[in-house]
């Protein structure tokens, strides 16, 4: 059984919850409490949970109230593990079952599932993989846009975090990047050797349904970890250490909706959060330190602010390469990303001479549930890049009939520092323009109103911080 079949099956579980009055969203989080107990018990951390409150405990009561039974286990996680992460992610637990034999339905569902096909990630695979079916749902719709495990897993082995480092990302949703960073420098290094300098993980996520479930994947994975739930781009980025390794899929569309202000350390402020997110990462690196970062299209060519944040950007680093991603990867078919690698120089000038990029876009199949996008996908762009993080390794370019060429600085500053290079095929359809299945149409419809609804508000927020500051 993959992770689709046991993404189907618990789906399908959530039928007993809405026949318990349960809405859409409510019941996703409740699943990952009972989730978390049970694939605790599959890897094997269940012994650092207390006893008498793990799945075993659960399935294994006979008594005349099982619900009565569940809230006391959630009350006494959230508030008396020894395990801090335990306490965080059962804090204020609310359980919305409210009938024991609805419980009882879906805690021996989840007991009937084959779990020994479940991949490292689990907890993030089917956190994801619900979400995934919820947006598709059209009375509902998570609206977040997770990133691809192969795009995860291609960009950690070109980047290639190391024992010791810190390991960062700032918008880290369910944990993925630094998950996927654990389990390759694990796979590279002996355990003794992982076990007298491992590397250290750094997180914020802003949303709290998925910063529990990033709390969740640490803990089941182990990681030495800080992770904070907030926001990045405020004083709340406080609390993060520089950074030997940022990796982020920072979230797409406009700063909207808070009142706090951005950090002072930014300096180009505006409505642009994926401008922000990538001044917090090179302003956040070690000298030395190596980054990648997806990236929408418009970062690549707005004019006023964006090119001034592009120029300090291949000021203060080494731009090196550049993926331009295929269209559709996401689960918007109308999103068009790239991905940015860098590295912090020693000094605070001149760090950029030659940018490479690589097309993967021209031509590229449409990808979506037929046909997803896997491992293979990326070999030949990590060939062209090289076995060096930071970019070093000898490159040799493919022409303008090929994939991959390079820019130098001085070209680029003729172009007004526009780093959107294309080179192949200007006649590729948009992504909106290409067939779409019904249920993509529908999650397009309503990831363009939602993002619609940001932007408006953003300008609204900004109209009224003009009127106040005039009065």
């Amino acid at each position: 059984m993959n992770i689709e079949n046991i993404v189907q099956k618990i789906w399908n579980l959530c039928h007993i919850l809405r026949g318990d009055g349960v809405s859409y969203h409510e019941y996703i989080s409740e699943l990952t409490y009972l989730l978390f107990l049970k694939i605790a018990e599959e890897n094997g951390t269940e012994d650092l949970l207390p006893k008498g409150y793990r799945w075993r405990d659960l399935v294994g009561y006979e008594g005349p109230d099982l619900l009565n039974f569940y809230r006391e286990m959630l009350t006494y996680l959230g508030g008396h593990a020894e395990s801090e992460n335990i306490r965080k992610i059962y804090a204020f637990p609310t359980t919305v079952f409210s009938h024991s034999e609805n419980l009882k339905a879906v805690v021996d569902g989840i007991a009937r599932l084959d779990w020994h096909s479940l991949s490292m990630d689990g907890m993030g695979d089917i956190y994801e993989g619900l979400l995934s079916k919820n947006s598709q749902d059209a009375r509902s719709g998570a609206g977040q846009y997770f990133t691809p495990r192969a795009l995860v897993d291609s960009i950690v082995k070109l980047v290639q975090p190391a024992l010791g480092d810190v390991v960062q990302d700032p918008a880290t949703g369910s944990g993925g990047f630094l998950i996927s960073a654990d389990q390759q420098l694990r796979a590279r290094v002996a355990p003794d050797e992982y076990d007298r300098n491992p590397p250290k993980y750094e997180g914020v996520e802003i949303e709290k349904a998925t910063f529990r479930i990033c709390l969740m994947n640490a803990f089941l994975h182990q990681l030495d970890s800080r992770l904070i739930l907030g926001d990045a781009l405020t004083s709340d980025a406080d609390l993060l250490s520089p950074a030997d390794v940022i990796l982020a899929n920072p979230p797409f569309g406009a700063k909207a909706g808070s009142a706090r202000k951005l950090r002072e350390d930014i300096t180009y402020g505006g409505a642009n959060k994926q401008l922000a997110f990538l001044q917090h990462i090179y302003l956040g690196l070690k000298p030395g330190g190596r980054a990648a970062v997806v990236l929408p299209d418009n970062v690549l060519f707005e004019e006023g602010v964006g090119q001034k944040i592009r120029r300090e950007l291949m000021e203060l680093c080494n731009l090196h390469t550049i993926l331009r991603l295929p269209s559709g990867i996401f689960y918007s078919p109308g999103v068009k990303t790239n991905v940015l690698f860098f590295v912090r120089g020693e000094t605070d000038s001149g760090n950029t001479e030659t940018v490479w990029v690589y097309d993967m876009r021209h031509e590229a199949p449409r990808f979506g549930k037929k046909r997803p996008l896997t491992a293979g996908d990326f070999e030949p762009f990590e060939s062209a890049f090289g076995s060096d993080p930071s970019g070093n390794a000898p490159r040799v370019s493919e022409g303008e009939g090929g994939r991959w060429r390079s820019y130098d600085r001085r070209a680029i500053a003729d172009r007004s520092d526009n780093l959107d290079l294309i080179w192949l095929g200007g006649s590729d359809p948009a992504p909106e323009e290409l067939p779409a299945e019904p249920e993509e149409v529908a999650a397009a419809i309503i990831g363009h109103l939602r993002n619609a609804l940001a932007d408006i508000q953003a300008v609204a927020d900004e109209l009224g911080d003009s009127s106040g500051a005039a009065q």
